[in-house]
C-alpha cells in the first residue's frame, strides 16, 4: 500500500498550526526580558510571527509552497524554539498552558 501523500499546502498549514501551538507568542513582555538572555526573545517572536502571517496570507491567496519553503520555515522555527527554550520561555509557556487547561 502506498503512503498517503499530503499536499505541500497542507504540510505548510500543519507546520504553521503546530508552531502557533508550541511557541509562546502570547507571552507577556515582562517575561520575555526576564533573566539571562541568549538572543532577544521579543524580536525572535515578532520575526517568526511575521513569517507565519506571511505564509498564511500566501496560502489564502492560493500559493503552493515548495518543499524547500517548508524546510526553511521548519528550520527557522526549530532554531527560534531552541533559543526560547534556552531563555526559559518554553518550559514556562508549557506549564501555564497545562495549568490553564489549554
Amino acid at each position: 500500500m502506498k503512503p498517503v501523500r499530503k499536499s505541500t499546502t497542507a504540510a505548510m498549514s500543519e507546520l504553521i498550526e503546530q508552531t502557533r501551538l508550541v511557541i509562546p507568542f502570547d507571552a507577556p513582555v515582562a517575561s520575555l526580558c526576564n533573566g539571562p538572555c541568549t538572543g532577544c526573545s521579543k524580536k525572535l517572536l515578532d520575526f517568526l510571527d511575521m513569517e507565519l502571517e506571511d505564509w498564511e496570507s500566501r496560502l489564502q491567496q492560493g500559493e503552493e509552497p515548495k518543499l524547500g519553503d517548508i524546510q526553511k520555515l521548519a528550520k527557522r522555527c526549530k532554531k527560534i524554539y531552541r533559543v526560547l527554550e534556552g531563555n526559559g520561555l518554553i518550559s514556562d509557556h508549557l506549564r501555564s498552558q497545562t495549568a490553564s487547561g489549554s
